[in-house]
């Protein structure tokens, strides 16, 4: 088990898969979104947002503060 705060090769590891995982579900949204194909783009979208939601949970519960740029 990994200690919130630390990165080790584990978290590394697993923050990796995360990190494809996000990506391939972005690239098929693109695809969707560039063949006009509504259906699989709103599927994508969803399945996209999961994606980054488990990167985004993991990130949280090891530590490390989501970095939000500033609104200007």
């Amino acid at each position: 088990m990994s200690v919130p705060g630390v990165l080790d090769d584990q978290v590394l590891r697993h923050y990796r898969e995360l990190l494809d995982a996000e990506d391939a579900a972005f690239d098929e949204l693109e695809h969707a979104y560039e063949e006009g194909d509504r259906e699989h783009f709103e599927a994508d979208l969803a399945a996209w947002r999961e994606a980054l939601g488990r990167k985004l949970a993991f990130l949280d519960r090891m530590g490390i503060e989501e970095l939000v740029p500033a609104l200007r």
